[in-house]
């Protein structure tokens, strides 16, 4: 793990919004991205009195100098990094890379599932297991053909790729579940699924694979505090065994993890992330207003 902040923090060099809700942010960080391996997540502060979250690497360009995050704004932090991170800006810390790397086996043919924000995360894993010699099947999902982002990425790593929209706009119609229901009916022969996205859509890709007895690998994102095992927020049930995201995962067997037990424990502090993003949110419109104010008084 390196090192938790540059004593000028960590410079954004690029920004692409995908909706009004998600965008990604590339950051300079040499010696992560030559550190980086698919399945790593960093922990990021915006400020020096910022919230300390977790966000999966979407990407790495050791040649470059860069990791990127694609990030979904839609707790206060997130909103205020989505406001606040424009190119040139920085980051005040940037930590990792943290967990397990996902293992890249010999598996012959393997299905890389992403839903939502889990497309990003996902590309790292299609792009090794391509690279590892692996027949790649890339399942992805959106609401909408408005909200896809990433096509022509996962097409230079995918020997298929599947897209999949609630509303039909593009591709089969249907969660992701369709497009892995799809992919395992044409090939009896898949050796591994990985999916990365909502704990409900991992469950129900898991659900999916179950009778064939296909090895499935899930993404655990619950709740962090340190990232370093010792708060214990990120503990999951995996089987009969207790782990922690942060230094066991973030990877497991979807087939054994205990999904209604992760997903009470998202909403743990629901009412606390509630409050901070009003807090917030009326905080900002107390400063907008107070600039309206003083442009105003300054032009008289």
């Amino acid at each position: 793990m390196l090192g938790g902040r540059e004593s000028e923090g960590f410079e954004i060099v690029a920004r692409d919004d995908f909706s009004d809700a998600t965008y990604l942010l590339e950051i300079r960080h040499p010696l992560m991205a030559r550190a980086a391996k698919p399945g790593q997540f960093v922990i990021v502060m915006l400020h020096e009195h910022g919230e300390r979250i977790p966000l999966t690497i979407a990407d790495y360009d050791a040649a470059k100098g860069t990791v990127t995050l694609v990030i979904q704004a839609v707790g206060k932090t997130t909103r205020e990094m989505q406001r606040e991170c424009k190119v040139g800006t920085r980051l005040h810390a940037l930590v990792g890379p943290m967990g397990v790397p996902s293992h890249i086996g010999d598996a012959k043919k393997v299905v890389c599932v992403g839903g939502g924000l889990g497309v990003a995360p996902v590309f790292p894993q299609a792009r090794a297991a391509k690279e590892s010699g692996a027949y790649v099947i890339g399942v992805v999902g959106f609401r909408n053909k408005t909200l896809m982002f990433w096509d022509k990425k996962f097409r230079s790593v995918c020997n298929e790729f599947i897209v999949c929209t609630d509303d039909g706009s593009v591709g089969v119609k249907g969660q992701v579940t369709a497009g892995l229901q799809s992919a395992l009916d044409k090939h009896a022969d898949v050796d591994e699924v990985i999916a990365i996205g909502p704990a409900v859509m991992m469950k129900a890709c898991a659900e999916v694979s179950r009778p064939r007895h296909v090895k499935t690998v899930v993404s655990l994102n619950p709740i962090m505090v340190d990232g370093t095992g010792m708060c214990g927020g990120c503990r999951v049930k995996v089987g009969e065994e207790i782990k922690f995201a942060c230094v066991d995962g973030p990877d497991f067997d979807g087939h054994k993890v205990d999904f209604d037990d992760l997903m009470m424990r998202l909403k743990r502090f629901a009412d606390e992330e509630k409050t901070a993003l009003e807090r917030w949110t009326e905080s900002c419109r107390v400063r907008q207003e107070a600039e309206k104010v003083a442009a105003g008084t300054a032009k008289q």
